[in-house]
């Protein structure tokens, strides 16, 4: 079969229109689908060449699509259930008032490393952090940076579809993704809670209005009983670093919400909440199948080739292009999942084959993805800022703070694995 090799600018086109056409609101798989289309052809492809670099680039995400969707067992029954609201209450009332915003932080990176989507976590914790805010005084930008802070360092060691599709690209446990991501945290963790200290008194006030959203902590399950699938999960995916067990991702997360399930006296329900975890993953998976149509076009394009000329033009490490890549491709998908997944797919093999470790690699990747995944264009953006109704406006202040998390991680991780070389 011919090889097709897309231009620079064919690609560079085919993300520009991607990123323009999900401002205009069109629907962000369609958006990368149509952007990759175009791109191919200018790239000068053929109408038929063009669609066969989509398709091959939407095959290749197949395996971490597969486990993403087997995933959302556990997420739906962590959610639902009432495991990952109890989680977040039993942090936020052991740390008390005094340390608040350190308690949220916590709480959401608790539950975004235990499996549960980063948004999603944000909106569990934000009727709590709201109530707190509202008797502490803080603003909305104080608890909702410390919350999103938190998230972010959550997301670097946890089954989430982000680190899912790192470990595919890179063919690396999913526990060693998990790992990479602990020493990072502990440093961003910190970093957040000064900012959110810095900004607590800043921006809009939470009201009785706001106060209006908070649940009742009632007939929620006990926290051992909650903690007990992510426990159950990552102790399966941890079998193989330890005694050379291989359980797939595939296997040991949905495992790991049956048991939670049945341990809270939920079995019942598990069909019930399987189907809504699933729901709440079809939307990731879908765009992953359009990702992976602009992956498809950049990796069979000359943009990589540009970059990493670029990158070696300016004397710069070879290692740093994976944080480069990371974050370049979160700006363009304002997203964590869809930026590290490109970046990996696209820029892995470079890496590895100049020496740089996957391991170093893939954290590399995921932490740079989280510097820019918060931009306008994205979901994340917009779920976030309706968590706690703040306007459009006091969401686009908070963008900079995020982004000092994001780059606060990277540099934990290129200092951590690029120069210091623990892996």
């Amino acid at each position: 079969m011919e090889t097709v090799t897309v231009s620079a600018l064919g690609a560079i086109v085919g993300l520009v229109l991607s990123i323009v056409f999900i401002f205009m609101k069109i629907s962000p798989v369609y958006s990368l689908m149509l952007g990759s289309f175009i791109g191919g052809i200018v790239g000068g492809a053929t109408m038929g060449q063009t669609i066969s670099i989509m398709v091959g680039g939407a095959a290749g995400m197949m395996t971490t699509i597969l486990r993403i969707l087997a995933a959302g067992i556990l997420a739906g029954v962590l959610i639902n259930s009432g495991a990952a609201d109890k989680i977040a209450r039993t942090v936020i009332d052991a740390l008390g008032e005094k340390r608040a915003l350190l308690a949220l932080s916590i709480s959401t990176m608790i539950l975004t490393s235990v499996g549960v989507f980063i948004d999603i976590a944000v909106i569990t914790v934000a009727p709590i952090a709201m109530a707190v805010a509202k008797q502490a005084g803080f603003s909305k930008k104080g608890i909702l940076l410390a919350m999103v802070g938190g998230g972010k360092c959550g997301n670097m060691m946890s089954p989430n579809p982000n680190a899912i599709a790192i470990s595919s690209a890179f063919e690396l446990p999913l526990t060693t993704v998990m790992m990479t991501g602990i020493l990072p945290a502990a440093v961003a963790l910190i970093v957040v809670y000064i900012l959110s200290n810095m900004v607590k008194n800043q921006g809009s006030d939470v009201t009785d209005k706001d106060l209006a959203t908070s649940v009742s902590a009632e007939n929620l399950p006990s926290f051992a009983a909650s903690i007990t699938g992510p426990v159950v999960a990552i102790l399966a995916l941890a079998l193989r670093p330890l005694f050379d067990i291989t359980i797939d991702p595939m296997i040991a997360l949905p495992l790991g919400g049956i048991i939670g399930a049945l341990v809270m006296g939920k079995a019942k329900d598990i069909l019930d909440y399987s189907n809504k975890g699933l729901n709440s993953m079809t939307g990731v998976a879908i765009i992953l199948i359009g990702t992976g149509t602009i992956a498809g076009i950049i990796q069979g394009s000359e943009l990589g080739d540009v970059i990493i000329n670029t990158v070696q033009g300016f004397g710069i490490p070879m290692y740093l292009l994976a944080p480069i890549a990371g974050i370049l491709m979160s700006a363009a998908t304002a997203s964590t999942t869809s930026g590290s997944t490109v970046a990996a797919q696209v820029f892995g093999p470079t890496l590895i084959s100049a020496g740089v470790s996957r391991t170093a690699a893939a954290s590399m990747i995921h932490c740079g993805a989280t510097v820019l995944d918060h931009l306008p264009h994205g979901s994340f953006y917009h779920a976030t800022g309706g968590s706690v109704n703040m306007e459009f406006k006091e969401r686009l202040s908070l963008v900079m703070y995020d982004s000092l998390v994001g780059l606060t991680l990277t540099a934990a991780s290129v200092v951590f694995y690029g120069i210091i070389g623990i892996f």
